[in-house]
C-alpha cells in the first residue's frame, strides 16, 4: 500500500500528542482575556483541570492515532496494487465523499448521516476556532463582540442539528428498525450513539452552567440553546455544577476518539480516504489482471483465499464499510432468496484480516464470540455457495456510497475454487470442456458459425479470405451464431448493417468464444487460452473496430483484451444502430402505438455506462415505458457472471423476478440489448404465462424499417 500514508500515520502517533502539548503552553503565553461581549476559554475551570485536559487530549489523541496506524499495518499484509495518478478524479471523489453526496444518494438514511455529520463538523470547527482565538496573541483576539454572538449561534444550530441527527438514528434503528440495518445491529451501535449524544448534549450543558457562573450576561441571548437552559442551574452552586459537567464532556470527547478508530465509527476516516483511492487504471468492467499462465512459471497460487493474496485495497475497503446494506438491498441473489450477501462477503473477510492481524486488530463490526478464525484462510467464514450464487452484476460495487469493490473479492476467489481447489457446480465442467474443445460453450462445431448466414439474401464478407477487407469487424458471439433465438438477433443486425450500407465482414469458423465465461467463473487458464488466439487473429488481420450485440463480448473485448494486447475500438450494435437511425441512413416506419419496456444488462449499462443508445433506437419505433429498476439501479436477468451456464437450486428465479417486473410495466415488447438477457426473460414470461413479446432492439428496429 501507499508507504505515505503509514508513514502518515505512524508519524501522528507523536504529532498529535505534541501538538496538543504545544498548543497547551501556546495558551499560556497571552494574558487572559476578559472581553466585554465574550467569554473566557476556561472560565471557572481550575489549572490542575486544564492540565488535566491537554495531558489525558495528549494521551488520548496519540493512542488514536496509534489505533489506525495498526489498521494500516493490517491492509499492508495485503498484495501490491497501483491506485496511483489520477489525481484530479481522486480530488473529485474525496469531494464526494467529504461532502456526504455519495451518502445523499438515498434522501432517508442520507440525510440522516449529513445532519450528524455536519453538525458535528461545524462543533469542531467551533472548538478549533476556539483553540485558534485562546492561543492568539491579546491584540489578535478575534471572538469578540458581534463575531462572538455569531459564532455561538451557529454552535448552537449545529448542536441541535448533531442531536436532531442521531434522535434520527436511534428511532430508525430501534423503533423503525429496516432488515438490513436490524440485522447487523450490535452493542457496539448503542454505545456510538450514546457516546456522541453525551458530547452533544454536555456541550449544551456545559453552556447553560457557564452562563449561569457569568451572571447569565444579555449577549449570551445569542447562545439561545444554552441560555434558555441557563435558567435552571441553581445560582448558588453553578460553579461546582458547570465544573463537574465540563468534566463530563472531557470525558465524552476522550471516549469518542476510542471508539472512532476501533469500531466501526472509523468510517468517519477510512470512508474518504477509501473514495479518493478507488480510481484506477483497470475499466470497472474489467477483472483484476493475472499473468500470463501459458508462460509464467513460479505461480504458486491463483486467485485469493488467505488474507496475504488479497490487494490491500481490498482490505482497506473492510475498514472503509459504513455497514450500511445497501449492497445488499440490491443484490439480485440475495433479493431472491440464494446465500450471497455483498455485505456478508466484506464483513467476513475484514473479520478474518482483524484478527489474524499482528497486532490483531477490531473486526469492521462487533461478531459473535462463539465463532472460531484459527487461519488467515476466508474460507473459514465464506463458503463456496455464497461466491457462486453471484451474477456478476456489479450492482453492489454501484450503489456503495464509499466506493468499496465487492465484485473483485468474489471473482478472485472463484478464481482460487476453481483453478486451485476445482470446487465449482458440477455444470460448469461440461462449460469449461466444451470451451477447451468447441471454443464455445454450447459444444457446437465451429464450422457451423457462420450458418445463420444462409437467412440473408446478400452475401457476407469474411476477413481472412483471400482479398477480403472491412472497416468494421462483426462479432457475432456464441450465442448470436448458435442459440436459436439469437440467431434472429443476427440476422436482424447483419440486415440493418447492409441496408445502411456499413462495410462489414465477420470471422465465422475464425471467431472463438471470448472467454467471458471461463473467466466470470473463475477458470483464467481457459480464459487465456481463448483469449490470447483471438487477440492473435484480430492483430494478424489488422483489425481496428468491433460491432457485438453481446455485450459481454463488448465488455471483454473493450475492457480485457487490451491487457493481452488486443486494442480495438468496440461498440456495442445499439450504440452504431442509434447513429445509423440518426443519420438518416436506417429510417424507421415511426411508431404504430406498441409499448416497449427496456431492460438494461449489467454489462451495457453498469459495467459500462451505456443507458442512452438502447432506448434511443427503441424511441424510434414505439413508447418507451421503464421498469421501476432500469439504468444504473436495473435487476439482473440472472445469467451473468456464468450463471447462464449454471442451475438455479435456491429460492426464487432471478429471471422470474425481471419478467414479472417487466411485464407489470403493461409494455407491448420487452427489449433487450443482450443474448443472455432475451433467453432469460423469455424463459421467465413463459414460467409466469404472460403474453408478452421478447426481443432484441435490432429485431424490433429491423420490423419498423425493413419489413
Amino acid at each position: 500500500m501507499p508507504r505515505w500514508l503509514v508513514r502518515i500515520l505512524w508519524g501522528l502517533v507523536v504529532a498529535l500528542p505534541a501538538g496538543t502539548l504545544l498548543l497547551w503552553w501556546l495558551g499560556s503565553l497571552p494574558e487572559e482575556s476578559h472581553p466585554e461581549v465574550g467569554r473566557v476559554v476556561f472560565g471557572n475551570v481550575p489549572d490542575p483541570l486544564v492540565a488535566l485536559f491537554y495531558v489525558a487530549s495528549a494521551v488520548f489523541l496519540g493512542a488514536f492515532a496509534y489505533f489506525f496506524a495498526v489498521r494500516a499495518k493490517n491492509w499492508a499484509r495485503g498484495a501490491a496494487e497501483k491506485r496511483a495518478g489520477q489525481w484530479w478524479r481522486r480530488v473529485r471523489e474525496l469531494e464526494r465523499g467529504l461532502s456526504q453526496r455519495s451518502v445523499l444518494e438515498r434522501a432517508d438514511a442520507g440525510l440522516m448521516h449529513a445532519m450528524i455529520y455536519y453538525g458535528f463538523l461545524v462543533l469542531f470547527l467551533g472548538t478549533v476556532t476556539l483553540e485558534l482565538d485562546h492561543i492568539a496573541p491579546t491584540g489578535l483576539k478575534f471572538l469578540e463582540g458581534r463575531v462572538y454572538q455569531g459564532y455561538s449561534a451557529i454552535l448552537d444550530v449545529a448542536g441541535l442539528v448533531f442531536l436532531g441527527g442521531l434522535a434520527w438514528a436511534a428511532v430508525r434503528r430501534y423503533l423503525i428498525r429496516p432488515w438490513r440495518i436490524r440485522s447487523k445491529s450490535r452493542p457496539e451501535d448503542a454505545v456510538i450513539l450514546a457516546v456522541l449524544a453525551v458530547v452533544g448534549v454536555s456541550g449544551f450543558l456545559v453552556e447553560a452552567a457557564r452562563i449561569a457562573v457569568d451572571g447569565r450576561p444579555v449577549f449570551e441571548t445569542w447562545s439561545f440553546v444554552g441560555y434558555a437552559l441557563s435558567g435552571f442551574v441553581p445560582e448558588g452552586s453553578a460553579s461546582a455544577i458547570h465544573q463537574g459537567l465540563w468534566l463530563t464532556h472531557v470525558a465524552a470527547f476522550l471516549a469518542m476518539l476510542v471508539i472512532i478508530p476501533t469500531t466501526k465509527l472509523r468510517h468517519m476516516f477510512t470512508a474518504p480516504l477509501n473514495m479518493a483511492l478507488s480510481p484506477r487504471e483497470r475499466p470497472k468492467g474489467a477483472m483484476r489482471e493475472m499473468p500470463n499462465l501459458m508462460e509464467a512459471t513460479g505461480v504458486e497460487t491463483i486467485g485469493a483465499a488467505k488474507v496475504a493474496e488479497f490487494t490491500w485495497k481490498q482490505l482497506l475497503d473492510t475498514d472503509a464499510c459504513t455497514i450500511c446494506g445497501r449492497c445488499t438491498s440490491v443484490c439480485p441473489a440475495n433479493q431472491t432468496g440464494k446465500p450471497l450477501d455483498p455485505r456478508e462477503i466484506i464483513l467476513k473477510l475484514g473479520e478474518v484480516a482483524a484478527r489474524t492481524g499482528s497486532p490483531a486488530v477490531t473486526p469492521p463490526v462487533g461478531f459473535d464470540a462463539a465463532i472460531t478464525v484459527t487461519s488467515d484462510s476466508v474460507f473459514e467464514r465464506i463458503t463456496a455457495e455464497e461466491l457462486w450464487a453471484c451474477t456478476a452484476c456489479r450492482a453492489c460495487d454501484e450503489v456503495c456510497p464509499v466506493d468499496i469493490e465487492i465484485l473483485d473479492k468474489i471473482l478472485d476467489m472463484r478464481r482460487y475454487l476453481t483453478l486451485m481447489e476445482g470446487d465449482f457446480p458440477p455444470e460448469l465442467g461440461n462449460t469449461f470442456i466444451s470451451l477447451e474443445n468447441s471454443s464455445n460453450p454450447y459444444s457446437m462445431s465451429q464450422q457451423n458459425r457462420a450458418d445463420w448466414t444462409a437467412e440473408l439474401d446478400f452475401p457476407v464478407k469474411r476477413l481472412g479470405e483471400a482479398g477480403v477487407t472491412a472497416e468494421y469487424l462483426y462479432w457475432v458471439g456464441c450465442a448470436g451464431s448458435f442459440d436459436d433465438r439469437n440467431r434472429k438477433v443476427t440476422v436482424s443486425t447483419a440486415r440493418l448493417l447492409h441496408e445502411a450500407g456499413v462495410d462489414f465482414a465477420i470471422l465465422g469458423p475464425q471467431e472463438l468464444c471470448t472467454g467471458d465465461p471461463a473467466r466470470r467463473a473463475g477458470n483464467e487458464y481457459v480464459f487465456q487460452q481463448l483469449a490470447l488466439q483471438n487477440v492473435k487473429t484480430l492483430n494478424d488481420l489488422g483489425v481496428t473496430k468491433v460491432i457485438t450485440q453481446c455485450p459481454h463480448c463488448f465488455n471483454t473485448l473493450g475492457n480485457e483484451y487490451p491487457s493481452l494486447g488486443g486494442e480495438y475500438r468496440v461498440m456495442h450494435h445499439s450504440e452504431v444502430l442509434m447513429d445509423l437511425v440518426q443519420e438518416g441512413k436506417i429510417k424507421p416506419k415511426g411508431g404504430n402505438g406498441q409499448t416497449v419496456t427496456f431492460h438494461d444488462p449489467c454489462y451495457l449499462g453498469r459495467h459500462n455506462d451505456v443507458f442512452a443508445a438502447p432506448r434511443g433506437v427503441l424511441q424510434a419505433v414505439g413508447d418507451v415505458v421503464e421498469m421501476p429498476r432500469n439504468g444504473t439501479n436495473s435487476f439482473c436477468c440472472g445469467a451473468g457472471g456464468a450463471r447462464m451456464w449454471m442451475e438455479e437450486h435456491t429460492g426464487k428465479k432471478v429471471n422470474v423476478e425481471r419478467a414479472e417486473e417487466a411485464v407489470a410495466t403493461g409494455a407491448d415488447v420487452i427489449a433487450t440489448g443482450c443474448p443472455f438477457c432475451l433467453v432469460m426473460l423469455d424463459d421467465g414470461v413463459k414460467e409466469i404465462g404472460a403474453n408478452v413479446q421478447v426481443k432484441d432492439l435490432a429485431m424490433l428496429l429491423a420490423e419498423r424499417s425493413l419489413d
